[in-house]
């Protein structure tokens, strides 16, 4: 059973009054109470995009109706499905969002752990880069720094920044520890140096702890400036058994760039239509330009 990577640009969107109202009618309301107290429109879009995006995993893989299922929080706040008590056996998904730059994102794998997470290649917003990297120092281990500062031009170490960036976040999502998590612990061997839009990479390596991991990690660019990054985790061999009956590991996918078409094309409508909650999201600002959110 093949897994998803489905991306929606956000920083693109410009809601329509009709596709605002839509979307919050296909959404839980505490979901879209939660959205509408953000103050940037920015965040309160890409939050919604990242409801839309579960619930239409719900739908069309899990095979429940579009109003058949609740979706709930953890303590750590990451929305998950809860197993039914009773009914019929279905396939358990783990999936995770990231949303930053312009782009939500949605990952997700039958039978493995997974995390993912996006991010921009952008300029600092108030100091040097050289200074930037200074502050962050304590995020990378030696060779990180030797990698990324060796990558060439400013620009280039930013790159190459959040490249190493986006896979360490992708790693600490998929294992759920949180923000305690000491990223020194580990250490990703990248490869190739340079990526290509529209290829998948699977060559980047992980040591955990001075040893090296067989997890896998995914590296992708959604455009020029995005890098995405899919953690994989240990399979269940279970569920990925081919003939043989060995495991067989799935072919790497490229995300699938969703429309607003796309999000809602099975949705329905959960709750009647809220003409202030329109006005609302019209009243929000403008995020600046480093502002974001990860899920």
């Amino acid at each position: 059973m093949d897994g998803v990577r489905w991306a929606f640009r956000c920083g693109s969107w410009v809601p329509t009054r009709s596709e605002w109202t839509l979307a919050a009618r296909c959404i839980q309301p505490e979901e879209k109470d939660r959205i509408g107290q953000f103050v940037f429109n920015k965040d309160a879009k890409s939050a919604m995009a990242g409801r839309l995006l579960i619930r239409k995993l719900v739908c069309e893989k899990m095979g429940f109706a579009w109003d058949g299922f609740r979706l709930e929080r953890t303590a750590r706040g990451k929305p998950y499905l809860p197993r039914p008590s009773s009914g019929p056996s279905i396939t358990h998904w783990n999936f995770n969002l990231s949303h930053q730059g312009d782009y939500a994102v949605l990952a997700a794998e039958p039978g493995l752990q997974v995390g993912v997470d996006v991010m921009k290649t952008s300029r600092p917003g108030s100091s040097s880069v050289q200074e930037f990297f200074r502050i962050m120092n304590r995020q990378f281990t030696d060779l990180e720094w030797t990698n990324i500062r060796t990558a060439g031009s400013d620009w280039d170490q930013l790159d190459m920044f959040y490249r190493h960036w986006t896979l360490k976040e992708s790693f600490i999502k998929a294992i759920g520890t949180g923000l305690g998590f000491d990223l020194q612990r580990v250490e990703f061997h990248i490869s190739p140096n340079k990526m290509r839009e529209g290829q998948v990479y699977r060559q980047t390596r992980m040591h955990l702890d001075d040893e090296k991991e067989d997890w896998i990690f995914e590296e992708s660019l959604l455009d020029k400036d995005h890098h995405v990054a899919v953690a994989l985790g240990k399979p269940d061999i279970s569920m990925s058994k081919g003939d043989g009956g060995t495991f067989r590991e799935a072919p790497p996918l490229l995300f699938t760039l969703l429309s607003f078409s796309d999000l809602v094309s099975r949705a329905t409508p959960l709750t009647e239509e809220d003409s202030a909650y329109w006005e609302r999201f019209q009243s929000k600002k403008e995020a600046p330009s480093r502002q974001s959110e990860q899920q």
